[in-house]
């Protein structure tokens, strides 16, 4: 399409600026030769006055094919116009200096040369066609044309010298430079021309006025003189350049017909690439759509399935290894069923060995929990076997012990294995098991905090409000004190050691709340409702995050029971961790009556060991004081045997209190004593 717009390009440009523009150089060709008669003669004659007017009107033509050429003017060839216009707007000038007698012959020729240059630049750049042996034969008929041009210049010169029979110096150089390149572009525009074109110029260059021509150009460089007989040498040049005239024309119509049949040509090559093309689309569109509804079908099942396997087959598999069900791979992991191209099949293999390796590795890990599961329960259940082991010997040793230093190290030691023993019920938590421990009354709530505080490392930092008499079930007891032993420790750990820890509790409509709020920094809105969602909906329990024991914990057990547990800032700046236990596991203060003698069970807590009591010593290690041991005979009565060591009951949390109270009591009097013994 480029190659035909070109052409035609081309082909208008010819027929406007190109026949024009021929036209204006012939007649300034004419004014030029004119021109140098009468500035040898000093003479203006009415003659180059009817040039001068033809000259004008083709002046005039040529601007106005220039208008019509419009956008086939190019860039380039714009550029060559700008600079013919403003040659052209020197002839008013040029002619002034000729009928002021200003200029001299020789100038005169060489300001007409300048204009006429101009025209054989624009020449060059109105040969531009996109096909090469055209585009050739183009540039060989513009040097024959230029050739034609010398011609013209040697005989304006002459013109003139053949009036005052004489060649200034500077003429004959002028003249003698005009032969050779005449002759230069003679050869040149031969050379170039195909057979058709170039056998009317070998006719005219073997002709006779050829001949006469280029003999009187040799005489005139050999004499250094104009011809003796200027009829002959008008004569000769008139009959040559007629010639040349003439077949330059013709040769020009046989050039653009060229031109004209190769753009036809060209647009008869679009019409059937066009044709052809279009009817390639079509065929391609039909096939494409075709394949394209039959690979959409296919496509649309491979989505189906692919959608099915990871929407509902493998979240659903994941679920049931979470719940801990065994799971066989070969039944879960059936292929994809599709059919149609092979790419499509492949697609749906790679699919079907993906989902195998998702499977197997779900598999590998749900294997792997289970199997560190396993071993955290086993290392927790004999790790608990010895610390309740251990506590038995710390028993003992309390109660044959009567030195206070000794039995203070004792009931620490007392403490850290109770401690331990609430990290090792931990971990029998986290692997899915319950610790095994239940009772089968209410237990006071107030115990429950009171036995869950005296786990606490820091359990001098803690204060517990007043709270109603109301009884939590038994068989949640010793999971919420673990539950609210973690929050009374996360208390303690991220707060300030000179600040307190505050638990409170109180029955609400829906349950009972217990709060624990400490004065430490606090956390960030999205850590609290990062904590809150781990606490209302614990996810799996992940190795790498080992810093979170405590609420992974803490979930599990508000998740075993219905327990809601929310973090959230304190008024004073900390963290309150609420517990709201359900109504479900509440009871009022009958169910405490029913118990007994009104006294509740005994705690999961070793709060008896808190106690430090011993079996021949008070609870401060003190000499036990013996029953009517200073009475007489007949004032003692009997009282029922002390029962043995390994047959004594845990104590109640209210035993536990005063007991731990007396203890701290004596200690303190005992050291009082001994300072003062020493001081004496």
């Amino acid at each position: 399409m480029g190659d035909g717009q070109a052409l035609l390009r081309a082909n208008t440009l010819y027929q406007t600026i190109g026949l024009t523009s021929t036209d204006l150089g012939l007649q300034l060709q004419a004014e030029r030769a004119q021109s140098a008669v009468a500035v040898t003669t000093r003479q203006l004659t009415q003659e180059l006055g009817s040039q001068r007017a033809r000259t004008d009107k083709s002046v005039a033509d040529f601007q106005k094919s220039a208008v019509t050429a419009g956008d086939a003017i190019k860039d380039n060839l714009r550029a060559s116009l700008d600079t013919l216009t403003g040659e052209l707007n020197r002839l008013g000038s040029i002619r002034a200096d000729i009928d002021g007698g200003i200029s001299s012959r020789l100038t005169s020729l060489n300001e007409y040369n300048r204009v006429l240059d101009a025209i054989f630049r624009l020449y060059d750049h109105l040969v531009s066609v996109p096909d090469l042996p055209l585009f050739q034969q183009a540039s060989s008929l513009q040097a024959m044309g230029n050739a034609r041009e010398i011609i013209a210049r040697e005989h304006a010169l002459l013109s003139g010298a053949l009036i005052d029979h004489r060649l200034t110096e500077p003429e004959l150089t002028a003249f003698t430079e005009y032969v050779a390149t005449r002759r230069f572009l003679s050869a040149r525009g031969q050379a170039g021309l195909d057979t058709a074109l170039r056998r009317p110029y070998e006719q005219i260059f073997a002709g006779e006025p050829f001949r006469d021509f280029t003999a009187m150009e040799a005489r005139i460089i050999a004499s250094g003189a104009p011809p003796a007989d200027g009829a002959t040498w008008n004569a000769t040049v008139d009959r040559l350049t007629t010639q040349l005239d003439k077949l330059g024309a013709s040769s020009g119509e046989v050039l653009s017909e060229r031109a004209l049949d190769a753009a036809t040509s060209t647009m008869v090559k679009i019409g059937t690439a066009g044709g052809l093309g279009l009817i390639a689309v079509l065929a391609s569109i039909i096939i494409s759509v075709r394949f394209g509804r039959r690979l959409a079908g296919e496509l649309a099942a491979l989505r189906s399935a692919a959608v099915e396997l990871s929407d509902n087959r493998l979240p659903a598999l994941v679920d049931r290894l979470s719940r801990g069900e065994e799971v066989n791979v070969k039944k879960e992991a059936k292929p994809l069923k599709v059919s149609g191209a092979a790419e499509i099949v492949d697609v749906a293999k790679a699919f079907g060995s993906v989902q195998r390796t998702a499977v197997q590795a779900a598999v590998s890990q749900a294997a792997m929990r289970r199997g560190i599961g396993q071993v955290f329960l086993n290392l927790a259940r004999r790790k608990q076997g010895l610390l309740h082991r251990q506590l038995a010997l710390l028993d003992g040793m309390q109660r044959r012990t009567h030195d206070p230093d000794r039995l203070e190290e004792l009931f620490r030691l007392d403490h850290l294995t109770t401690r331990m023993r609430r990290h090792a019920e931990s971990l029998i938590i986290l692997s899915g098991s319950a610790p095994g421990r239940a009772w089968r009354k209410p237990v006071p709530a107030v115990d429950i905090v009171r036995a869950a505080i005296a786990e606490v490392e820091d359990y001098t930092r803690v204060t517990v409000e007043a709270m109603p008499g109301s009884a939590l079930d038994g068989a949640a007891a010793a999971d919420l004190t673990h539950l609210v032993a973690e929050l009374v420790e996360n208390a303690t750990i991220y707060s300030p050691p000179t600040t307190t820890v505050v638990v409170r509790g109180d029955l609400v409509s829906n349950g009972y709340a217990i709060e624990v709020e400490d004065r430490g920094l606090g956390l960030s809105p999205g850590e609290y409702a990062a904590f809150n969602a781990l606490l209302t909906n614990p996810p799996e329990f992940d190795l790498a995050d080992s810093d979170r024991l405590g609420l992974f914990v803490v979930a599990r057990l508000a998740e075993r029971h219905g327990i809601q547990v929310l973090m959230r800032r304190s008024p004073f700046g900390g963290t309150t961790a609420i517990v709201l236990v359900p109504r479900g596991l509440v009871h009022d203060q009958a169910a405490l009556e029913a118990g007994g003698d009104g006294e509740a069970p005994a705690l999961p807590s070793r709060t008896k060991k808190k106690t430090l009591a011993v079996v021949n010593g008070t609870h401060a290690g003190l000499p036990r004081r013996v029953k009517q041991a200073n009475l007489a005979p007949q004032l003692k009565t009997d009282e029922p045997p002390e029962p043995e060591p390994e047959e004594k009951t845990e104590r109640s949390p209210d035993e536990v209190r005063d007991l731990f109270s007396a203890y701290q009591r004596g200690t303190q009097r005992a050291r009082e004593e001994a300072n003062e013994e020493g001081e004496a």
